[in-house]
């Protein structure tokens, strides 16, 4: 991604004919090499034979560009010499992103709650998958138009639609806003319009490497807007029309679909104890035609079973989670929920509705300026299981673009299969966990991961008391030489208030580490996560204890379980 850079070139690598002696002779080879030394002048020296049987010569570190052309004429002018070329390096290609809001994207990147999704763009970018957004259509934005296909606008009804018809091939958003309280029935609320179909693709397909706005999870992936929400929201008959649409399925009077999705984004829904059978239908055709079919778990903080069409089957359900690793507070969950992605809090679970106090810890993505109708485009952090569900439609998009055989349900599977623990907390049911896209990818794709060690556990259950430190201990055996620089201490400690807890890791020889500082304002229960610690000082053989001090009264727990990975 974006341009590399220029190294000076140290080394050549230099075949020569199968039946020169130097080519089977390092003897030969180093002799050659002084000898063409001597003809240019360049301080030249046989370094290896490589694998395939070339020599590696070496030029020096002061070697100009002159000087290496130089060198390579003189071996080609040898006709003991088959080829000569240079040593040219490499590099990684899940590299930093040069959009200029990318550092804000932390649940891309971020080791506590992002979704590692850069390790994943050296393998897929989504090329050659198209994720239809049933939404509330687009708003243009030039950090998504290139990565747009034409889409459709399934709403019927022309007041809700706000275009003066009703269905038609234009997917412009023409705002959701409310004008009045009551508006949408009892208890609706006066509100702007939302533009929440921008921003959800923005997630999914922002343009990426163009030295502006954010990134998209699939960006080589193309984005296609299928409005359904207008005033008022939507109906289940206009939404189910738009997966069938979408996917590649017939719907009577409209045209069919020129570029059918391979992955749906629904991010939305109400409430409901089943799964109406007009969606269920429409899902269970997308899916026999291979579309997965990504659904948002709802912003109630109540089980997903009573929203729908998360509670629908064929689906993958996804709640939201925190830039600390939690289920967002807003979130639903439940055995419904298949997988957790970021979704984000743009304010604290007790500050005043409506209001933004954290916007640092929301979802960064495309949106638009405008209050009513469309103005100017922009960038805003948003919150919500909206924001969840796109990071997984992305995911699957780049394990389709990575495996194309991959069908819904394979895709479904890998990615619950491989997702990681909550750091933070979940009441409730969050599914498999955070969702991890690069190990997704590496599963499908083949690759293997480095092992991660051998694993040192202690699971004996040990009480905290109060205004006291209790420890647990691991005795570790059959290691050589010291800890790793990045020592793996899993904590699962259950305790309510667990701000009242100081943790430290003790090594052998009493070297102390603190790994969590105590904080009066930290309610949240339970601390379930893994730090990392520098601990190469430390010889590995030995007695570890994970120390525990509570600082304070009324709150109880204790230790359930620790471990260590060398």
């Amino acid at each position: 991604m974006g341009t590399l850079p220029s190294a000076p070139v140290e080394k050549v690598i230099v075949t020569y004919k199968s039946q020169a002696a130097e080519a089977g002779s390092n003897t030969a080879a180093k002799s050659d090499a002084a000898e063409k030394a001597a003809k240019t002048g360049e301080k030249l020296a046989f370094e290896r034979r490589l694998a395939g049987g070339a020599a590696l010569v070496d030029l020096g570190d002061s070697a100009t560009k002159q000087d290496v052309t130089e060198v390579m004429d003189a071996f080609r002018a040898d006709p003991a010499v088959a080829s000569v070329e240079p040593d040219i390096r490499a590099y990684a290609m899940a590299v930093t992103p040069n959009d200029t809001e990318y550092a804000k994207q932390w649940d891309l990147f971020e080791a506590t709650g992002g979704m590692n999704v850069p390790a994943a763009w050296d393998k897929t970018t989504g090329s050659g998958v198209t994720v239809a957004v049933i939404d509330t259509g687009y708003a243009a934005h030039s950090d998504l138009a290139a990565n747009t296909v034409a889409g459709y606008d399934f709403i019927s009804t022309s007041s809700d639609a706000r275009d003066g018809n009703g269905r038609d091939a234009d997917a412009k958003d023409e705002g959701d806003w409310n004008a009045t309280d009551g508006e949408c029935g009892t208890g609706s609320r006066a509100s702007n319009s939302s533009w929440h179909g921008t921003h959800v693709a923005g997630t999914i397909g922002a343009v990426t490497n163009n030295t502006k706005g954010i990134a998209g999870i699939a960006y080589g992936s193309k984005v296609q807007h299928v409005r359904v929400l207008g005033k008022c929201g939507g109906s289940s008959s206009d939404i189910a029309d738009a997966i069938t649409w979408a996917s590649g399925g017939s719907v009577p009077g409209v045209p069919a679909n020129a570029t059918p999705a391979k992955v749906i984004n629904l991010s939305l829904g109400g409430a409901s104890s089943t799964c109406p059978s007009v969606y269920q239908t429409a899902i269970n055709g997308a899916v026999q035609r291979g579309t997965t079919v990504v659904v948002a778990a709802g912003n109630s903080n109540a089980n997903t079973s009573g929203f729908t069409p998360a509670n629908c089957s064929n689906v993958i359900t996804v709640a939201s989670t925190s830039r600390e690793g939690n289920r967002s507070y807003y979130s639903n969950y439940g055995t419904a929920v298949d997988v957790s992605a970021p979704g984000g809090e743009t304010r604290r679970a007790t500050d005043t509705p409506g209001t933004v106090t954290t916007p640092e810890n929301g979802i960064l993505s495309t949106l638009n300026a405008g209050t009513t109708v469309q103005s100017t485009e922009n960038y805003k952090p948003y919150q919500g299981t909206s924001m969840a569900a796109p990071h997984i439609a992305g995911l699957a998009a780049l394990l389709k673009s990575a495996k194309s055989t991959l069908t819904p349900a394979d895709i479904e599977t890998a990615i619950k299969s491989n997702a990681r623990p909550l750091p933070g907390t979940c009441s409730g049911g969050c599914g498999s966990g955070i969702a991890d896209a690069a190990k997704t990818v590496d599963a499908v794709t083949g690759t293997t991961t480095p092992p991660t060690g051998t694993v040192f556990t202690n699971n004996t259950d040990v009480t905290i008391v109060d205004n006291a430190t209790v420890s647990s201990s691991i005795a570790v055996t059959g290691r050589t030489g010291n800890a790793p620089s990045a020592l793996k201490v899993g904590v699962d400690i259950r305790h309510t208030w667990r701000g009242d807890l100081v943790i430290d890791l003790v090594a052998p020889d009493g070297t102390v580490r603190n790994l969590k500082a105590s904080s009066s304002s930290d309610s949240t229960d339970n601390v379930i996560t893994t730090y990392t610690v520098d601990a190469s000082s430390e010889v590995a053989n030995g007695t570890w204890k994970l120390q525990v001090r509570d600082v304070a009264s009324g709150d109880t727990g204790y230790i359930n379980s620790w471990s260590l990975t060398f």
